[in-house]
């Protein structure tokens, strides 16, 4: 299950290019968060503790204790990070977006599909088609896992794995039709050479047929 990490926030008063441009140069990312039933707000975490905690995430779901501390006083919302904007040249988060979750209720979401072991069927010559690369489903937040490891060892030629042989953790239901392929082992390409086709006829002789206009040979006195 997913692992609850403890971020510190503060309020963001200020918005615009500027205000977010000066938080920025003093290490900090603008974010928002919203959701169990409390109202939209705008804060300002650290970049730094930011980076620190995706670049040791497992996976996708990323459960936080989020604490918020406002004119000396600390509040605390459980919060999963909704979205991550990036920079599109440099390694370096924008902005993030977090949706404050409650203990007792359940949350749909999307979880990371892995595949474990090299299938009996690769060994063999065959392809690993990853058809399902995330399972959608539903669970209260303490139950969420990091991703779904699933062991494709014993996969042949032709054998296919599908969301209902996924064993999902405790308090874990998956969304999606059961019978959905997730993996499947197909047989290998085989490519033919063109082979060059063969004339029926022989080679083309020249100047052998003569013209029927030729003269005969002149025929030799006796």
């Amino acid at each position: 299950m997913s692992k609850q990490v403890k971020v510190t926030a503060r309020p963001r008063a200020e918005s615009g290019r500027n205000a977010v441009k000066k938080l920025r140069a003093r290490g900090g990312i603008p974010a928002n968060v919203y959701g169990a039933k409390h109202a939209p707000a705008n804060l300002e975490v650290s970049k730094r503790e930011i980076g620190v905690l995706l670049s040791h995430a497992v996976g996708e779901n990323i459960l936080v204790d989020l604490e918020i501390n406002a004119d000396g006083k600390t509040s605390n919302r459980l919060a999963l990070i909704q979205e991550v904007q990036r920079h599109p040249f440099r390694d370096e988060v924008l902005h993030v977006d977090f949706h404050a979750v409650s203990m007792t209720e359940e949350i749909e979401t999307e979880v990371v599909i892995e595949p474990i072991g090299e299938p009996v069927g690769v060994k063999a010559g065959g392809l690993l088609q990853h058809n399902l690369r995330s399972l959608e489903i539903k669970c209260l937040p303490q139950d969420l896992p990091e991703l779904l490891e699933v062991d494709v060892s014993a996969l042949n030629i032709n054998d296919s794995l599908h969301v209902r042989d996924i064993k999902l953790p405790k308090g874990v239901t998956a969304i999606p039709d059961g019978e959905l392929t997730v993996f499947l082992v197909s047989e290998p390409t085989v490519v033919e050479e063109p082979v060059a086709e063969e004339t029926a006829a022989g080679p083309e002789v020249i100047n052998e047929k003569k013209s029927e206009d030729a003269e005969p040979p002149a025929e030799g006195k006796k």
